[in-house]
């Protein structure tokens, strides 16, 4: 039974309300019918009683009971008191209507009344099966009592609480209707808002849009349901944008190690080698493997260390690194692909940084490739020991960074031209920030350096 009400309920809230509500209304008709006619029938009832009161009062100007014996006095309108009309003296009959028999339904009915004292009265079926009401009447004299007994048929009382019985089934039905009509409609627009801005929840969210509902200007109800979605979109914005940053991070990290790897494949097919020259391939393709795995690691790590913290940059990437040998090899590989001079500054080979030497070239490798994209002949790293920490130099002798582009320097996806024919997606010197700042660190831009443009990192000491 259960099963059955699950599956025959309504699906929507809408149709559940409309039912909640045509199941109430039925219920209240149902009470206010049994009662209205209930009353209806009582009313008739009454109707019919004084009917026959009146009736035998009339009768009772026509009996007289002066004498020792009561008697009937004939009247003008004999034939109508006569009508449905019995008088006794006592328990014997005088007077009965012409209609009736000595021994029918009606008759013995008259008779039980007579003998009964004071005003009765009854109802009773006829051979006929019709029903008809019965009312005593007693009149007192000087000598003498009389007894007078009406009858009148309910035929038309009944025909009438029928009819209004009727009606009344009839006005619940119309109301019933127009009650479920009228709750869907109104639910239907209660609900239309609801449905709107569920609608506009999926299409914002699909695209991170900025837009929100806000609480101004709405209902209670709505308010609250707007600010829930407001805060539902902001985390969905929240996950789009690290994503896209995740995956846009990762996609220009790990340009540098695939095109090594192209390159050196390019490089061995292009004639036959010698077994020394592949192994150097092979070293080749497995440390830029290796690098884009680290690569890779950080990254992921540092998302998921983001995505768990919120705002605040956190990560597992801490040890101690030499600086001296990290910056040689990330210039030796930018200068075996680049025609550019190179020169790295580093007096104290022993100086030591405090991360890993994946995290260290992850942090200065975006300069790097900032410095040679734009430096016209010279490319210059450089490292300083300073009290508690290291800092690292990356010059170049290019045309600087603008002026009107410096507030924009370390935003994602910002580039100050994007016609310069480079590749970059503005997203290596953001990146380089965030991983320095997850170790206490930061990079920065030297406003002061000129010609060129000079970056700052600064690392804890190791």
């Amino acid at each position: 039974m259960k099963r059955l009400a699950r599956v025959l309920a309504p699906r929507t809230l809408r149709g559940r309300l409309s039912l909640v509500a045509l199941t109430t209304a039925a219920l209240l008709m149902t009470v206010l019918t049994v009662v209205f006619n209930t009353a209806m029938d009582r009313h008739l009832q009454h109707q019919a009683d004084d009917e026959l009161r009146n009736r035998a009062a009339a009768v009772a100007t026509t009996v007289d009971t002066s004498g020792p014996r009561a008697r009937v006095l004939e009247t003008a309108n004999d034939s109508l008191l006569d009508a449905n009309v019995w008088i006794y003296t006592g328990t014997r009959l005088l007077e009965k209507p012409p209609s009736a028999t000595v021994g029918g339904a009606l008759t013995r009915a008259a008779d039980r009344l007579a003998a009964r004292a004071g005003q009765v009265c009854t109802t009773v079926r006829t051979d006929n099966r019709r029903l008809v009401r019965l009312c005593s009447r007693p009149v007192s004299g000087l000598r003498s009592t009389a007894t007078v007994v009406t009858a009148v048929d309910l035929a038309p009382y009944r025909n009438s609480a029928g009819t209004l019985l009727s009606g009344s089934l009839i006005l619940d039905a119309v109301m019933l209707v127009c009650t479920y009509a009228l709750t869907r409609l109104a639910v239907g627009r209660a609900l239309r808002p609801v449905r709107t801005m569920t609608d506009q929840a999926t299409q914002w969210s699909a695209v991170g849009s900025d837009q929100r509902f806000g609480a101004e200007h709405q209902p209670a109800e709505l308010a609250r349901l707007g600010t829930s979605l407001d805060a539902l979109l902001d985390r969905i914005r929240t996950v789009l944008r690290h994503e896209q940053q995740l995956t846009g991070k990762l996609s220009h990290e790990l340009r540098t190690p695939l095109t090594r790897i192209v390159v050196e494949l390019d490089w061995w097919r292009a004639r036959p080698r010698s077994a020394a020259e592949t192994n150097a391939t092979h070293e080749v393709i497995a440390e830029a493997a290796q690098s884009m795995r680290t690569i890779c690691d950080t990254l992921l790590n540092d998302a998921r260390e983001g995505a768990r913290d919120g705002a605040r940059d956190t990560t597992t990437a801490v040890g101690t690194t030499a600086v001296a040998p990290v910056l040689r090899r990330l210039v030796e590989d930018l200068a075996a692909r680049e025609q550019l001079k190179t020169v790295v500054d580093v007096p104290d080979q022993q100086m030591e940084a405090g991360v890993v030497s994946a995290l260290l070239a992850r942090i200065v490798s975006p300069l790097l490739a900032n410095a040679v994209r734009y430096a016209h002949s010279t490319v210059t790293v450089s490292a300083r020991q300073l009290p508690g920490g290291v800092r690292i130099f990356v010059t170049d002798d290019g045309p600087g960074v603008p002026q009107d582009f410096l507030d924009d320097l370390f935003q994602p996806g910002r580039r100050a031209d994007f016609g310069d024919g480079h590749d970059g997606a503005g997203l290596g010197l953001p990146l380089a920030r965030r991983l320095a700042r997850s170790v206490g660190g930061e990079v920065s831009h030297d406003p002061g350096h000129t010609p060129g443009a000079r970056f700052l990192v600064d690392l804890p000491a190791g």
